[in-house]
This record gives structure tokens, C-alpha cells and sequence, in this order.
């Protein structure tokens, strides 16, 4: 089945066709660096690695154009606040989201770029908007004429009526729906000349400019979370197609990382930094969390869910590890080449369908242990090497040498008893799959008087123990 991804745009699951056979081009949202990154703000960064990795997985030569946002309303607030040069902040906050993408196991982008390395660029399209009677000038402004473009609206569904934006009482603005493409500079802020006159670039003409000059004019997903839907993807479709541009081709979005039901984020003041959550909890279990869930849907956080994901990815480590050393292959070696099961690629296929993949991968896992139980070393290597494959594709294979630094040790006292809990519920599930249900059933009550709680999911059991 051929790739099919959901578009926001049409609001479909689509067939994905490359606009070039062989490759494909796709630019990512990424980070405003006003403050360091928390879970929110990289869950975009796994769900849209794990994309690019089937795509190369595939056959496909993938550019990943993945920008950052270095001058905004908000880093000039906090930058005065602390006080520090604007660039100081913004370069600090930086390095903290290379370093959590690269903490997470996420392949470096094949550009970077930095929105104040752009100007001409921006220039260049405002230039162009301008002359086709889409921009106009206002008080040192450049803003873009939202009722000058019949598609605006398209992508998100809203009206043009809700496009208000905050620079309304702008002097000379035309409409309150137009927003600015370029903000005339204020007393003591950076400012760049144009021909306008001088002033600083609003975020939605950055990213158009960079998306142009580094993939074209048509390029094939454009991604990020589902808070920038409106107005940020909006307005960067309606000035990008008004300028001439086909633009994206598709639109991609991933759903929020949630902490009480709300929408994680700075100002409600409910953010988890990743590095304070990396003090607790090693990098692959983050990955493995954030990954697990389907790309659209909501990841409500808590301790507990982070402990289970431990526990699931603990199941799965220790498969690798042991089959490893039983069969004598190296603790930090790439797998070798190997097809992935049809019912893997199929679940990837449809919409990335990460759940039912890992879901595979547990039952190649629990069908590890028992060949491993039963000293078959030609299953355990055939299961080993096909497990291995499936999570290359995640990017969670704990042999490989972004994870094999920070695998636990085989001997240690919590290996053994995460060992000898699985085997228990190896013996659990032969119990069950014989249809001796008292038997699974006595295996399970004497795992919760030794404090081993156990809860069936459709992934498989799933185990903890309360307070450990």
C-alpha cells in the first residue's frame, strides 16, 4: 500500500505522490527561541524525525528544511527583562533545542536556517506582494491585504473576519484583518533597512522566505503542531500563494502535548523543561513516549503515563539486549539490512500509524522471549534482527550508538528483576493463549502481592510497580 498521510488541507488522508520521484522536500516549524524547550515543544521534532526516517527507509532522498525563529515580539521582552542582547537570548535558548533534538535521537535537519539570516529574502517577496497588490505600506509597516487573497481561510477553516490582528490600530492599515509582514523599528529594538524604511520581520513572512529559497516554490509537506495551524500556516499559505507560489503541497500537523487538559505552554505556566525531565527519565524513554502515540493525537501527561512508556520500552531493551548476548552480536552495532515485516510498513503507511507498529514490535518482543526461553538461537536471531529493523525505523533500536551509552548494564539488580518479571508474564500469556485462564489468572495475583501491578492493554501487558 503506497504511502497516505492525512492533509490538513483538504482534510483527508491523502496518497502521497513526491512532487519529484525519488525525493521529497519538507519543511518543519521549529523553534521561536524565547525559552528552553519542554515537552511540547519537541514532540514536532520526534513525530516529524520518524517521518523523515520512513521516508528514507523507503527509497527517498528526504530534505528536511527545519527553521528557527531568532527575532520575535517575545525574545525582545524577555531578552530587556533579564536584561541581555536580544542575540544572547536567542542563541542560548538555541543551543538548548539542538541539544534536546539531538538528546532524543533526532537526525540533524539537511538546513537550519536562521530567520535574521534571511532579510533579503523577505524583501525580496514583499517586493513581489507589493507589486501584484497583496502588500502595502502603512506607517513604516508592510502589511499583507487579507481581502485582497479569495483563498484565505482555506487551510484552517476560519473566516477571514477572525484574522484580527494585534497591530489594528496600525496607522494607515486598511483593513483589521490585515496582518503585518514587516514591523517598523521602535526605539531601541534591531531593525534592518528596506526599501519600507527600517524595522524587524514578522513571523509568517519568515518562514514563507525561508520555505522559498530553500525547497522552491512547490515543496511537498509543510509541518509543525496544531497550534500554528491559524494564524501562523494560514497567513504563510495566503502570502505565499498570493505572491505566486504553489506552496506546500501537503500540510501535516501534530496534536499538543496536554498537562491538566491544557495545552502546554510557557505562559500558562504548566511547561516540563526536557532538561529537567532527562534528570529522571533517560532520552529514549522521552522518544519512545513521545513517539508511541499516534502523531494527531493528544499526549496527556503524566508521571505515571512517563513510568509506563519506561516500563514498555524496558520490555523491548531487554529483549535486544539479551538475545544480543546470547547470540554474541556487538552491544553497539548498526542492524544489519533487513526488510520490515508487511504488517509494519502497512501500519506506517496508513498515516503513520506509530501505535500499531510499536504494537508489532511487542509481539516480535514477547515472541523473542520465548525462543530465547527455549534456547532456539535461529529464531531468537531471525526475531532479533527483524526487531531491530522496526525500530531503526523509530529510531529507538537500543543498539545503536545514540542509545547503547545509556542501555542499563545486563547484571545489574534492576536488569534482573525487570528480567524476571517478564519471563513471569511470558509464562502469564502461555497460560492464556492455552486457555488456562486460572492459572493466568493466579500468575497475575501473585505478581500484585509482590507489589508487580499489571495491566492488560491492547499492546500487550503492560507492568509497574507503585512508588518504584
Amino acid at each position: 500500500m503506497p504511502l497516505r498521510l492525512f492533509d490538513t488541507a483538504t482534510r483527508t488522508v491523502r496518497g502521497f505522490v513526491p512532487h519529484t520521484p525519488g525525493a521529497v522536500s519538507l519543511y518543519v516549524c521549529g523553534a521561536t527561541v524565547q525559552s528552553p524547550p519542554h515537552l511540547g515543544h519537541v514532540r514536532s521534532g520526534v513525530n516529524f524525525d520518524i517521518l523523515a526516517r520512513w521516508l528514507t527507509h523507503t527509497g527517498h532522498r528526504v530534505t528536511l528544511c527545519r527553521n528557527v525563529t531568532d527575532i520575535d515580539d517575545k525574545i525582545l521582552t524577555k531578552a530587556a527583562a533579564e536584561p541581555v542582547p536580544y542575540w544572547e537570548l536567542a542563541q542560548r535558548n538555541e543551543r538548548a533545542f539542538t541539544a534536546a533534538y539531538r538528546a532524543l535521537g533526532c537526525l540533524a535537519p539537511t538546513v537550519e536556517p536562521r530567520a535574521t539570516g534571511h532579510i533579503p529574502q523577505m524583501i525580496e517577496l514583499m517586493r513581489e506582494l507589493t507589486a501584484r497588490g497583496h502588500a502595502y505600506a502603512a506607517g513604516g509597516d508592510v502589511l499583507f491585504s487579507v481581502g485582497s487573497f479569495a483563498e484565505y481561510g482555506q487551510l484552517s477553516g476560519h473566516r477571514p473576519d477572525d484574522a484580527q490582528s494585534a497591530r489594528d490600530t496600525a496607522p494607515g492599515k486598511r483593513d483589521p484583518r490585515d496582518f503585518a509582514l514587516w514591523k517598523a523599528a521602535k526605539p531601541g529594538e534591531p531593525h534592518w533597512d528596506t526599501p519600507w524604511g527600517p524595522g524587524r520581520p514578522g513571523w509568517h513572512l519568515e518562514c514563507s522566505a525561508m520555505a522559498h529559497h530553500y525547497l522552491g516554490d512547490t515543496f511537498d509537506i509543510h509541518g509543525g503542531g496544531i497550534d500554528l495551524l491559524f494564524p501562523h500556516h494560514e497567513n504563510e499559505r495566503a502570502q505565499s500563494r498570493a505572491a505566486g507560489s504553489p506552496f506546500a503541497r501537503y500540510w501535516m500537523h501534530n496534536a499538543w502535548v496536554t498537562l491538566g487538559g491544557e495545552k502546554m505552554s510557557k505562559s500558562l505556566g504548566n511547561s516540563l523543561l526536557v532538561s529537567e525531565l532527562l534528570t529522571r527519565h533517560r532520552p529514549v524513554v522521552l522518544r519512545y513516549y513521545l513517539g508511541a502515540a499516534h502523531y494527531r493525537s493528544t499526549i496527556e501527561y503524566t508521571p505515571a503515563a512517563l513510568d509506563e512508556a519506561a516500563a514498555a520500552y524496558g520490555r523491548i531493551e531487554q529483549f535486544v539486549l539479551r538475545a544480543a548476548e546470547r547470540l554474541g552480536t556487538a552491544l553497539t552495532s548498526e542492524p544489519e539490512p533487513e526488510p520490515v515485516p508487511g504488517a509494519f510498513a502497512a501500519a506506517l503507511d496508513d498515516d503513520l500509524g506509530v501505535p500499531q507498529a510499536v504494537a508489532l514490535v511487542h509481539q516480535h518482543v514477547r515472541a523473542g522471549n520465548t525462543a530465547l526461553a527455549a534456547d532456539d538461537k535461529e529464531q531468537t536471531a531471525q526475531l532479533l534482527g527483524t526487531t531491530r529493523a522496526m525500530l531503526d525505523v523509530l529510531g529507538l533500536d537500543p543498539l545503536a550508538p545514540q542509545w547503547s551509552a545509556t542501555a542499563p548494564a545486563t547484571g545489574g539488580l534492576r536488569d534482573t528483576f525487570d528480567e524476571l518479571v517478564g519471563l513471569v508474564l511470558d509464562e502469564r500469556r502461555i497460560a492464556r493463549d492455552r486457555r488456562d485462564y486460572p492459572a493466568a489468572d493466579r500468575i497475575r495475583d501473585r505478581l500484585a502481592a509482590a507489589g508487580v501491578e499489571v495491566t492488560d492493554t491492547p499492546q500487550g501487558p503492560r507492568w509497574s510497580v507503585p512508588g518504584r
